[in-house]
C-alpha cells in the first residue's frame, strides 16, 4: 500500500510540475489570448451628415447618384483689365471723330452748330475717365506722380505710372476730352470772327497746341488783312 502511495504522490508532483509552467507559458503569450474588441466613442463626424442642396451637386458622396445640376462655379469677369482699356480707347476716339467731321466738311450748316454746342460728349467722356481712373488708381499713384521733396511731379515717376495699360486708356481719354473742347472753341471762335478753322480744328484732334497756335496765327493775318484792305 505504501509503495503505490508513494508512486501516486510522485506521479501527481511531476504532473503539476509539467503543468504550471505551460498554463503560464499560455497566459504570457499575446495570441493565445482572444481578442478584446475596442469601441470608440462616436464623434461628430463617426454619423454621415446631409450637405446643404447647394453643396451636394458640388461635392457628391461616394456612390451617390449624379443630378443634371452642374456643379458649382466661381463667377469670373466679364472683361479683363487689358480689355476694358482697349476697348475704352478705341469707342472713346470713335465717338468723337463725327464732331470733328462736322467742323470740318460743314462748319457753317445749323447741324454743326447745334451739334458742336451739345455738352453730351464731354459728360461721356468725363464718365469714362472716371472709371477708368477708379481702375487705375493704386496707393502708389500719388506718390509716383509727387515723388519729389517739393511735392512736384517728376518724370522717372511718370514713366513708372504710365507702364499700365489702363493708365494710358485713361490718359488718352482726357486727351480726347480736353482736345474736343480746344477744338470747339476754335470753331466758335472763327463763327463768330468769320475766319477760318478746318485746318485748326483739324490739328486740333492729334496736336492741339499746335492747333491752338494755328488758330491764334490766323486770326492775326486775318485781322491784318482785313484792316489793310
Amino acid at each position: 500500500m505504501a509503495p503505490s502511495a508513494s508512486l501516486s504522490a510522485l506521479a501527481l508532483s511531476s504532473a503539476v510540475r509539467v503543468g504550471l509552467p505551460l498554463t503560464l507559458a499560455l497566459r504570457q503569450r499575446p495570441e493565445a489570448r482572444a481578442p478584446c474588441p475596442q469601441f470608440r466613442p462616436a464623434t461628430a463626424c463617426s454619423w454621415p451628415r446631409p450637405l446643404r442642396p447647394e453643396l451636394a451637386a458640388a461635392f457628391p458622396r461616394p456612390g451617390a447618384r449624379r443630378t443634371g445640376r452642374p456643379p458649382l462655379s466661381r463667377p469670373c469677369a466679364l472683361m479683363t483689365t487689358s480689355q476694358i482699356a482697349s476697348c475704352a480707347f478705341t469707342w472713346g476716339t470713335v465717338a468723337v471723330l463725327p464732331f470733328y467731321t462736322l467742323m470740318v466738311v460743314a462748319p457753317n450748316t445749323n447741324l454743326t452748330k447745334r451739334t458742336v454746342e451739345s455738352s453730351a460728349p464731354y459728360v461721356a467722356l468725363g464718365l469714362l475717365y472716371a472709371y477708368l481712373l477708379y481702375l487705375s488708381w493704386t496707393p502708389e499713384t500719388l506718390r509716383a506722380m509727387f515723388a519729389s521733396k517739393y511735392w512736384l511731379p517728376e518724370l522717372p515717376g511718370i514713366v513708372r505710372m504710365f507702364a499700365s495699360e489702363m493708365t494710358v486708356a485713361s490718359a488718352w481719354i482726357h486727351l480726347l476730352a480736353v482736345d474736343l473742347f480746344a477744338a470747339r472753341q476754335v470753331y466758335q471762335d472763327g463763327i463768330k470772327n468769320n475766319i477760318e478753322t478746318r485746318h485748326s480744328v483739324s490739328l486740333c484732334l492729334l496736336f492741339c497746341p499746335i492747333g491752338i497756335l494755328a488758330h491764334v496765327v490766323t486770326k492775326v493775318l486775318a485781322g491784318a488783312v482785313g484792316r489793310s484792305h
